[in-house]
């Protein structure tokens, strides 16, 4: 066996079906019980306290007890955007599986992605964020850093910028997006613009679902906000 990473062992537990439900269900960043689990996973209780055993074991999730429950989460951005850069790659190269619905178009106009925007309002902000010289490379193959307008921008919608460098998570992230199938805005820019964009209650997450939706006004900010050319 060859020194390195062992990324067979992350793609056997990502690559379960169930399990691969399981993790796509905590996409929303909300932590959920090992029962709305197995609900969403198509599972008993007890597969899915097999499961989420194997995933705790491997570092995907963690989990916190709050009287007689237990609730379960990804275990931190860096698992969110790998989840969503698989689905990505598996849009781009057609393994889709099909579930047609009401909520379909809502999921690509905006969702959350773990912490941060995804869909078509988020692919626009990444785009009106490169073609008005906002983003430079970074260390990272998808790490990216802020120029000196992009700080002035990030300042002006309210942004604790300085807060958010400090941190050890990296500030920007392109984020490959699943329906777009272009990449949106990640990192800890990007989860902070979805909390001002909720505050200022533009956005609304739709309860037990990764679906959010864009207010009139909303919209209409945040076009003004983020053209692009």
């Amino acid at each position: 066996m060859k020194d390195g990473p062992d990324i067979a062992r992350i793609g056997a537990l990502i690559g379960d079906p169930a399990r691969a439900n399981i993790l796509s269900a905590l996409m929303s960043g909300k932590a959920l019980t090992a029962t709305e689990l197995a609900v969403e996973a198509g599972i008993t209780g007890q597969t899915a306290s097999s499961h989420l055993k194997k995933l705790m074991e491997g570092g995907l999730l963690t989990q916190a007890k709050q009287g007689r429950h237990r609730y379960f989460a990804l275990a931190g951005a860096d698992v969110g955007s790998m989840l969503e850069a698989l689905m990505g790659l598996a849009a781009k190269k057609g393994h889709l599986r099909t579930r047609t619905g009401p909520r379909d178009p809502a999921m690509r106009t905006a969702r959350v992605c773990y912490d941060h925007l995804a869909g078509d309002m988020a692919v626009r902000i990444y785009d009106s964020f490169q073609s008005r010289g906002f983003l430079q490379a970074a260390s990272g193959e998808s790490s990216l850093g802020l120029t000196a307008g992009g700080e002035d921008f990030a300042r002006s919608l309210g942004i604790d910028l300085d807060q958010l460098i400090a941190a050890r998570r990296p500030l920007c992230r392109a984020c490959l997006d699943w329906s777009e199938r272009r990449n949106h805005l990640a990192g800890s820019l990007g989860a902070a613009l979805l909390t001002r964009f909720q505050d200022n209650r533009w956005l609304r997450k739709e309860p037990d679902s990764r679906v959010v939706h864009i207010s009139p006004k909303g919209e209409t900010e945040l076009i003004k906000l983020f053209p692009v050319t």
